[in-house]
């Protein structure tokens, strides 16, 4: 059976992913140029609920005063006639030649001080479109020569840029949440906060923490060889899930942009268990939109791009009816019981326990039947062949 879009499903796709033509390193385009109101309408055909752009994908760089207006008074009617909401902007700091050093970070401190001015003029039009997100991802800051970049310094303008941006949300009543989205390498060699985890260290070092976070992105993490739903529960955990790209992605490669679940499906089905039931035994939920951030296959028409977008909500709506059926399923929840889930829940230390009593308890150590735990197995193996059962439709 087709699986069902709503609106309220809170889908979401970047205007550079329907957009994209198609170019890369090594052919010119495919397809046309897609306008940001007829993508607009056709997201709204298919169900979508969002739709999301940088600067340079809504107006072309190098337009006029009347144009840029031009463009944005008729992307702004079409999301009036579709009620298409814009949750998320951000800006392109990595196509311009001016920023192949990086933008927040180039050792120019003129092309610094452009980066934030070019960011501050997209954040007038996001607030203007009403987007709660703001989203920076840093693709070329970084270096693929060590000695060519003080990484201390970098990360000390890149706090300088952020801490600064947040001061000017504040200052003008924007409200929005910032959201940063790391990447390992590609386009540069190696780019500064390559990871969830780096981000979420480097936010803790910030002036205004509590409103950044980040977006993090499933190739991206997979490209380092890292687990996404891992990741995004350490997100989670932290409550710093601003906002999320989902696509796919078949391992350490480049960074292919698949279609959602179109790489590791198995993670993918992780992934939609976590956002939409919380972790076993209960956990924050991400109420966000689910944003998709992939490219259509370069072989395809505008038909193609239109069917793989909806192939990305269908695919999402399926994980999560199935995550539901897995979860409800009495042989899963006796299996997870069985496997001790819910018991890591319960703290290791009793209430008011200091090191004195667990000193005293022999039951900890002295007389723990340890060749018990030794010997007994978690179960684990079972629940995998469930949630593989599940999975596939077959139960």
């Amino acid at each position: 059976m087709t699986p069902t879009i709503s609106r309220d499903d809170k889908f979401s796709f970047g205007l550079w992913t329907v957009g994209w033509q198609a170019r890369d390193l090594f052919g010119e385009a495919t397809r046309p140029a897609l306008a940001g109101a007829e993508a607009v309408h056709k997201l709204a055909e298919l169900g979508a609920y969002g739709i999301t752009f940088h600067d340079d994908d809504l107006i072309p760089p190098g337009s006029s005063a009347s144009e840029r207006t031009r463009i944005i008074d008729e992307f702004k009617a079409a999301l009036a006639e579709t009620g298409l909401v814009v949750p998320m902007v951000t800006t392109n700091l990595f196509g311009d030649p001016v920023f192949k050093d990086g933008g927040f970070t180039s050792n120019d401190r003129g092309v610094r001080r452009y980066a934030l001015r070019k960011v501050m003029h997209n954040m007038d039009l996001a607030a203007e479109l009403g987007a709660q997100i703001y989203v920076f991802w840093g693709g070329r800051e970084g270096s693929e020569v060590d000695f060519a970049k003080d990484v201390r310094a970098g990360l000390d303008r890149y706090r300088e840029g952020i801490d600064f941006l947040a001061q000017y949300s504040i200052d003008k009543g924007y409200n929005m949440k910032f959201a940063l989205e790391p990447k390992p390498n590609e386009p540069r060699g190696d780019i500064l906060l390559p990871t969830i985890g780096h981000a979420l260290a480097f936010i803790s070092q910030l002036e205004h923490h509590e409103m950044v976070g980040i977006n993090p992105e499933t190739g991206h993490e997979q490209m380092a060889s890292l687990n996404y739903t891992h990741g995004i529960a350490q997100a989670l955990w932290q409550e710093k899930l601003f906002h999320i790209d989902l696509n796919g992605q078949k391992g350490p490669r480049y960074d292919q942009d698949l279609v959602f679940g179109y790489g590791d499906l198995l993670q993918a089905f992780s992934t939609v268990d976590l956002l939409e039931n919380g972790a076993p035994g209960g956990g924050p939920t991400y109420d966000g939109d689910r944003h998709f951030d992939y490219k259509p296959l370069r072989t395809e028409d505008m038909d193609g791009v239109w069917e793989s977008a909806k192939a990305n909500m269908e695919l999402y709506v399926t994980l999560r009816e199935r995550s539901k059926e897995f979860r409800a399923d009495p042989r899963v929840q006796e299996a997870l019981e069985y496997s001790g889930v819910e018991a890591l829940h319960t703290p290791t230390l009793n209430e008011g326990e200091d090191h004195a009593a667990l000193l005293a308890d022999r039951g900890s150590f002295e007389d723990y039947p340890i060749d018990d735990a030794r010997t007994k197995g978690y179960g684990y193996a079972r629940i995998q062949r469930y949630a593989i059962e599940h999975l596939l439709g077959v139960r």
